[in-house]
């Protein structure tokens, strides 16, 4: 992940615009500190995947269906 230092030049505009583009997060850094500058849409899958974790027996449901074969799959109606 690239670095940045946080400066009173530093183009917040074209970092952002960067970071949309190749949704690839950079590190800001200040005097007090750092941070991590990423795509809403990145840092709402992080949460979504943080809460889906957190559910007991959810990730391994998940595991599990994923490496069901589609021919094993059953249609469930209404959904």
């Amino acid at each position: 992940m690239v670095t940045v230092n946080a400066t009173q030049n530093t183009n917040l505009l074209a970092i952002v615009d960067e970071v949309a583009y190749t949704k690839k997060p950079r590190t800001v850094k200040s005097k007090r500190g750092s941070v991590v500058l990423l795509t809403k849409e990145d840092y709402e899958n992080l949460m979504e995947t943080i809460y889906l974790k957190s559910i007991p027996g959810m990730w391994e449901s998940i595991q599990e269906g994923l490496n069901t074969p589609i021919e094993e799959c059953v249609e469930i109606d209404g959904l």
